[in-house]
C-alpha cells in the first residue's frame, strides 16, 4: 500500500531541515508543493531531483483526486509540502490527507519547523492547554465576535497568526476585547527574528514605533488575564463603574464602553447595561 508523507520544511532557517525529510524526499515518486517555483529553491539547494506537481487552496479538492488516484495506480509514495512550516497548520493539506485516510492510503508525519509550537515554546505562558486558532477573520466586525468567542472560552493560552499588514490593528482590536498579555513573535528561525512580551497595551505601543514593523509573517501568543468572579463583581460594583473604568482604560466613549463589556463574557442583560449608559449620560449632562 502506498505511504504519504506529510513533510514540515524550514519556515526561515535551511537547517532546521532534517536529514529524514531531505531522505524522505528524495525517495518518494512525487511531491505536492503548495508553490513549485517556491519549493524548487529548497529542493535544489539539498540536490533532490524528485518530480513536482502543485497543490494549493485553489486545487485542492482537484489535485487531491490526481494525487490519490496515481498513488493508488502506481503503487507510488508520495510527499506534501508547503511553502513553510507543516502543511495543514494554516497550510493546504487537508483534502489530501483526508482523502489518503479514506482510500487506505498509509499516512506518516515528517517533523520540523512549525512557528505556532515554536512561538508557544519562547512565549513563558502556559501551555499544558491551548488553542491553535490561526488567521483571525480579516473583517474588524466578524474578528470582534470571533475575539468576543475567544474571552468566553475556558483556556487561557492562544496562538494567533498575522500579517505584517494587519498585526498593529489586530492586536488594537484584541485589546478592546480582551483582558490579556501577549508575546508577538516576527520572523522567527530568521536573520531579524524578534520576540517582544507583555501587557498587550504596552506590546502594542512599542510596535507601533518600530519603523519596520511591516516586514516578516507573525505568531501571537495570547495569555488572557484570569476572569474575575462575574456574579462578585456585579453584587459589588455598579454597572456605571464598570462601564466608566472601561472608558478610561480604553481611551474609548461610552457607546463603545457598552459594547466592550456586552462582548466581555459578563452575566449583566443588555438592558442592565443600555439603563446604566443612560444613567452616566444624564451624569455627564448634570455636570
Amino acid at each position: 500500500m502506498p505511504t504519504l508523507y506529510v513533510v514540515a520544511t524550514p519556515i526561515g532557517n535551511l537547517s532546521d531541515f532534517s536529514p529524514r525529510a531531505i531522505e524522505t524526499l528524495n525517495s518518494v515518486s512525487l511531491i505536492a508543493a503548495e508553490d513549485t517555483s517556491h519549493t524548487i529553491k529548497l529542493l535544489n539547494y539539498f540536490n533532490i531531483k524528485t518530480p513536482m506537481i502543485s497543490y494549493h487552496k485553489y486545487n485542492e479538492a482537484e489535485r487531491s483526486e490526481t494525487i490519490i488516484s496515481k498513488m493508488l495506480n502506481d503503487n507510488i509514495d508520495a510527499a506534501i509540502v508547503t511553502d513553510a512550516g507543516t502543511p495543514c497548520i494554516s497550510d493546504p493539506g487537508y483534502d489530501l490527507i483526508s482523502a489518503a485516510r479514506q482510500n487506505g492510503i498509509n499516512v506518516i508525519g515528517i517533523p520540523g519547523a512549525c512557528a505556532a509550537i515554536t512561538a508557544l515554546s519562547i512565549s513563558g505562558f502556559p501551555s499544558d492547554t491551548f488553542a491553535f486558532i490561526g488567521f483571525l477573520n480579516r473583517d474588524k466586525n466578524e474578528q470582534t465576535k470571533q475575539l468576543a468567542k475567544i474571552n468566553e472560552l475556558d483556556i487561557e493560552t492562544f496562538i494567533i497568526y498575522e500579517s505584517p499588514f494587519r498585526i498593529l490593528n489586530t492586536l488594537k482590536n484584541i485589546q478592546s476585547v480582551i483582558e490579556c498579555d501577549v508575546c508577538v513573535c516576527n520572523d522567527i528561525t530568521k536573520l531579524h527574528e524578534t520576540s517582544i512580551s507583555g501587557e498587550i497595551s504596552s506590546v502594542t505601543e512599542a510596535l507601533s514605533e518600530n519603523p519596520n514593523v511591516e516586514k516578516g509573517e507573525y505568531v501571537i501568543i495570547l495569555h488572557k488575564h484570569p476572569k474575575e468572579n462575574t456574579e462578585e463583581k456585579k453584587d459589588n460594583i455598579s454597572v456605571e463603574a464598570m462601564l466608566t473604568d472601561i472608558m478610561i482604560k480604553n481611551q474609548c466613549t461610552l457607546k463603545d464602553a457598552v459594547s466592550i463589556l456586552h462582548k466581555s463574557g459578563t452575566l449583566l442583560s443588555k438592558k442592565e447595561i443600555y439603563s446604566a449608559s443612560l444613567n452616566l449620560k444624564n451624569m455627564f449632562s448634570a455636570e
